[in-house]
């Protein structure tokens, strides 16, 4: 496998994690694109808790408004709170909330069989199984944290 390999089989890889999200109550198209950005901004918390919107934007390469935009949903969806910065009060600083709240522990419980299965019509129950096991042991070793060690 090569680089482009890689990228491509994440691209796809991507577009079977954005199938399987639930959608928000009252939803449909209304944040319709903006998953991806919402999950890379709440991944990049994870790893750097307490952080401005600022230094996400620098991290992950999103524009300022897509990342306070993102903050603002996962705020809304109980999934991060912001304190004001001690250093400067018109800074916040963001983190995990300390609690799941329902939307997060109804987006952690959806599993991917659907998706995987819409996205995989053509191969046998025992290829998908075949998938799933490989996905789980990617996503033992790959974490979140790891794309830390890369810089822009």
């Amino acid at each position: 496998m090569n680089g482009v390999e890689l990228f491509l089989l994440g691209r796809t890889l991507m577009k079977i994690g954005e199938a399987a999200m639930p959608e928000p109550e009252g939803g449909s198209a209304a944040h319709a694109g903006s998953t991806r950005a919402v999950l890379i901004v709440a991944s990049d918390i994870a790893t750097h808790p307490d952080t401005a919107a600022s230094e996400i934007a620098t991290r992950t390469g999103l524009p300022q408004s897509q990342v306070s935009t993102s903050v603002a949903r996962l705020k809304e969806a109980g999934a991060v709170t912001t304190t004001p910065d001690p250093t400067d009060r018109r800074r916040a600083l963001i983190r995990q909330a300390p609690q799941l709240s329902a939307r997060v522990k109804e987006v952690r419980a959806t599993t991917i069989d659907d998706a995987l299965t819409t996205a995989l019509a053509d191969s046998t129950p025992q290829a998908r199984k075949e998938v799933t096991a490989a996905l789980e042991t990617l996503a033992r070793h790959l974490t979140p944290q790891a794309t830390a060690r890369f810089t822009r």
